[in-house]
């Protein structure tokens, strides 16, 4: 996808760049590969694969939710920044925090921000389950996503925690196996989520199944989740 694919594939979802905005995706891709010599941060440096893998699938989300109607998002393990910091970019009234393990991905995420200017953003530095064990983070963002991390039971304690009710937990995966969400069910229930819409298409130009899971939060979500770090992955609800 080069950047004028890119420009009119957004355009085609009422999203309208203007040039400050191509500036910041220009920057980000140089800066992903300027550090991905020191850091492995993606597998993915050709500028045109980044464009559509990373950039525009990010922003796929808004596609099927309206991202005009929150204000504060947390993206759980977001690596090198997706989805949150093009949806920020596309969006710059959102109020984003970014949760991740590694340490050296939060610096890149400082720098990051400080070259694009970015404001009204946040970058902690830790496991999902100690952040959601934190009183100040339970309830607190009305949307929280996670792009590709583990599977939707996992997701499910890592992210329904930190949702007010009221508001969504949005998994972003590759393709759903078919009893994922299946068995993905009684997790989200426990968590006091419901799910809302999955959504199934393929990316444009090289047609990869991308799935969305928008997840509703109806209820809140009893305190011993997520339950202490390691667990959710060894032994998911």
């Amino acid at each position: 996808m080069n950047k004028e694919e890119f420009i009119n594939g957004l355009k085609a979802h009422n999203i309208d760049l203007n040039e400050h905005q191509l500036s910041q995706f220009n920057r980000y891709y140089q800066l992903l590969v300027e550090w991905n010599e020191k850091m492995n941060l993606t597998a993915i440096t050709e500028e045109s694969e980044v464009y559509l893998k990373h950039f525009f699938d990010s922003i796929s989300s808004s596609f099927h939710y309206d991202f005009t109607e929150i204000e504060t998002m947390c993206d759980v393990g977001a690596g090198a920044g997706f989805p949150s910091i093009p949806l920020k970019i596309c969006f710059p009234h959102l109020k984003v925090t970014i949760v991740d393990s590694l340490k050296k991905r939060i610096t890149f995420l400082n720098e990051l921000a400080a070259e694009l200017e970015l404001t009204g953003v946040n970058f902690i530095h830790s496991r999902a389950e100690d952040f959601g064990q934190e009183k100040s983070n339970r309830n607190a963002f009305d949307l929280v996503t996670a792009r590709a991390v583990a599977r939707t039971n996992v997701l499910a304690e890592y992210c329904l925690p930190l949702c007010k009710i009221g508001g969504a937990f949005i998994a972003m995966k590759g393709s759903l196996t078919d009893n994922e969400l299946e068995e993905a069910n009684n997790a989200i229930t426990v968590l006091g989520g419901q799910v809302k819409e999955e959504i199934n298409f393929k990316l444009p130009i090289e047609d990869s199944i991308r799935s969305i899971v928008i997840i509703d939060k109806i209820k809140n979500t009893p305190k011993k989740y997520p339950r202490k770090s390691g667990t959710p992955q060894k032994t998911p609800l």
